[in-house]
């Protein structure tokens, strides 16, 4: 890969470390700004309310300008919100400077991924589209672990700054090193694209993204209460256990990607049948601290193995805008995270408290695999009945051509 694709994964790094290291804090901010966890817990909605909303809106808008410039742009705005973060002791400003930082995400790896294409041979857009998303997966791994280390050390200020820091660092390099990528000639229609979503398979295609991933954040959101409160581990250890967790997410990533282009049927249901199973196994030894972290693991394998069968589900039907259907698949995982984020706040303040997490996680999910099921039996059937009237038609058209009238 390309210099310049690199620089857009650590793009994609610092993206993604500021979307999900407030697992990693939350019990920090909650007693700093004296709001509950629950209501900490809202900076993860409004950070993923902000990209549903924002993201194809603003990828639809921007999409016609100049791509470097547009992703410095985001860059500069993703900066300044997580400074805003790191500056404030608000509760008020710190949820405007995540809804701030969130509006850029969406259109960052719409128009990233574009620009990461064209930095490379045709043969290779895939593999370059796929190493800046692997940004986001290593900020699980590496950035929510390294961004909790700095919260409990040097408070969680500190770890927006840092953030803040290395959002500077990508902006820079991309004005330094990315070339100046022109303006579509094309002009592209708007009606024309949002048309796509007349088909009803691209809808259920997002709606199971919306479902099926609720139970991931609903529990990740909240690791951190459920690991300090119900497992025994301290703050101090939470880093190293988040390592753990975000080994299982790398794992189950690779494998999602593999089940997927093996049988993208079999693998739709067989990881959120997966994920509720491992949700309720964590539920039921969490209050062992050792059990608790292998359960943990497992389910990031099982959770994060969901995202390649479902982005390529909305791929599948969505080939009529692919960049906007790519756009609002985003949208749909984010709609999770919101939605995840409010489950999990009202379960944690809650008379159920931190331990009722995992089993609440799981419920959406189970909803999402009843419906992939009945989805797929219908998607699957419709070949077969189209197969069938094609060779009834054929046998007709046959006895037709051999009777004595058609002589």
């Amino acid at each position: 890969m390309p210099f310049q694709v690199w620089l857009l994964t650590l793009s994609a790094f610092a993206i993604g470390m500021a979307e999900f290291v407030i697992a990693g804090v939350l019990p920090q901010v909650a007693a700093s700004l004296q709001v509950s966890e629950g209501q900490a817990g809202h900076l993860i909605t409004a950070y993923a309310l902000a990209i549903v909303t924002g993201g194809p809106i603003l990828t639809l808008w921007l999409a016609r300008f100049e791509k470097r410039a547009v992703l410095i742009g985001l860059m500069t705005l993703f900066i300044a919100g997580n400074l805003i973060a790191a500056l404030t002791s608000s509760y008020s400003v710190l949820l405007l400077s995540r809804v701030i930082a969130g509006l850029t995400q969406g259109p960052f790896f719409g128009i990233g991924a574009v620009v990461a294409m064209k930095l490379v041979p045709d043969k290779l857009a895939g593999q370059a589209v796929g190493q800046m998303f692997a940004g986001l997966t290593l900020a699980n791994v590496l950035g929510v672990p390294a961004g909790t280390w700095i919260g409990n050390t040097f408070g969680w200020n500190m770890t927006f700054l840092f953030i803040s820091a290395l959002g500077l660092l990508t902006a820079v390099a991309i004005a330094a090193f990315v070339p100046v990528q022109g303006r579509d000639s094309a002009a592209l229609s708007i009606r024309g694209q949002l048309g796509a979503f007349r088909d009803r398979n691209l809808l259920a295609s997002l709606a199971i993204t919306a479902l099926g991933w609720v139970g991931f954040m609903t529990f990740y959101g909240y690791f951190a209460p459920v690991a300090e409160r119900v497992a025994g581990f301290s703050a101090s250890e939470l880093t190293w256990v988040l390592v753990i967790v975000g080994l299982g997410l790398l794992v189950g990533n690779t494998l999602g990607g593999r089940t997927a282009d093996a049988n993208l049927r079999l693998s739709l249901i067989l990881w959120p049948a997966a994920m509720i199973v491992s949700l309720i196994v964590v539920g039921l030894v969490a209050p062992f601290k050792w059990l608790f972290l292998a359960a943990a693991f497992v389910f990031g394998i099982a959770s994060f193995a969901n995202v390649p069968p479902m982005q390529m589900r909305v791929m599948k039907y969505g080939k009529a805008a692919p960049e906007l259907a790519a756009t609002a698949n985003i949208s749909a995982f984010n709609l999770a995270n919101a939605l995840g984020g409010m489950i999990g706040g009202a379960v944690v303040d809650s008379a159920f408290g931190a331990s009722a997490i995992p089993y609440a996680a799981a419920i959406l999910p189970l909803a999402a695999l009843i419906f992939i099921l009945t989805q797929e039996r219908g998607s699957r059937s419709v070949p077969v009945e189209r197969a069938k009237h094609r060779a009834i038609s054929l046998r007709s058209l046959d006895e037709k051509q051999l009777s004595p009238s058609s002589c």
